[in-house]
């Protein structure tokens, strides 16, 4: 799929934002923690709005909360925001807290990064992000990008470390199920069962909505693949271990591969759509020639 920058702001910062002020209100946090992860959260909600093409509408997605994972991240990112005001008015006035008062705004935050990743991995039509991989990665990196900020040291570090593990585990066993899904053409006209199918015309006579944005037959993307699994969480941990006082390039650098890694979340999900145009599920190898359904 064709990734929107918008959407790549968005999913980032609000998850690192969240991540932020999550552990902020678990712990405690200075003013500078607390401004980082408003701003964070704030940023990608301000990217967000660039992906409709009609912003003034956004108010709409508070309108389906029992059926929709989008306007339960809405409502969800307001919750969060809200029930964080007195916990970090607390904070940055110097009072004291229990730490039992943040836990109400943590769970929001954390359920608006999920309700994110909900919106994602409930689509059937793209296999790659229909499994539980798809949640479980968004708040690793809500997690690992709070605690770079939050609490910087060897926890976070540790957090970086498993956030590096579960993503190259991700693009592996990805690649695995996608290949034993063995969804062809035969599959998507419902005729496995009789013969082979053979395409002898395009689906359409020329580039339409879907083959510009979700028909793609890239490959595998192995080079930004190991960078994303680098600067996402080793790189970031090596810094806080070896200067304990570089956070902000520690956390410039985590933001970096959470940008590139989230990049090819969109760019390798193939929609079963494609199986009309040729294009396999699976990702071919790099060696080979991308496919697309504009050739």
């Amino acid at each position: 799929m064709r990734p929107a920058p918008s959407l790549l702001l968005f999913t980032v910062l609000s998850g690192a934002g969240f991540g932020t002020l999550a552990l902020a209100a678990l712990g405690g946090a200075t003013p500078t923690v607390w401004a980082a992860g408003h701003a964070l959260v704030l940023a990608g909600l301000v990217a967000s709005t660039f992906h409709l093409a009609h912003p003034l509408r956004a108010r709409f997605a508070f309108s389906r909360l029992r059926t929709s994972w989008l306007s339960r991240e809405a409502w969800g990112a307001v919750a969060a925001l809200a029930l964080l005001v007195p916990v970090a008015v607390t904070d940055l006035a110097g009072g004291l807290r229990p730490a039992s008062w943040g836990i109400p705004g943590a769970f929001a935050c954390l359920g608006t990064v999920i309700s994110t990743a909900m919106i994602y991995g409930q689509l059937r039509a793209v296999p790659r992000w229909h499994h539980w991989t798809t949640p479980a990665l968004f708040l690793g990196f809500a997690a690992a990008g709070g605690a770079v900020i939050a609490v910087p040291g060897p926890s976070a570090a540790a957090l970086c470390v498993a956030l590096s593990a579960g993503l190259a585990a991700s693009f592996v066993f990805g690649d695995r199920r996608m290949a034993r899904l063995s969804l062809t053409l035969e599959h998507a006209t419902g005729l496995a069962r009789f013969s082979r199918v053979r395409s002898f015309e395009q689906p359409s006579t020329g580039p339409t909505w879907l083959t510009r944005e979700i028909v793609d037959g890239r490959p595998r993307l192995r080079a930004l693949r190991w960078l994303a699994v680098l600067l996402a969480g080793v790189v970031p941990a090596a810094v806080l271990i070896l200067a304990p006082g570089a956070v902000p390039l520690a956390a410039a650098l985590h933001l970096a591969g959470a940008v590139v890694a989230r990049w090819l979340f969109f760019a390798e999900a193939r929609h079963v759509a494609g199986l009309y145009h040729g294009v396999p599920l699976a990702p071919k190898d790099p060696s080979e020639p991308a496919t697309s359904a504009k050739d």
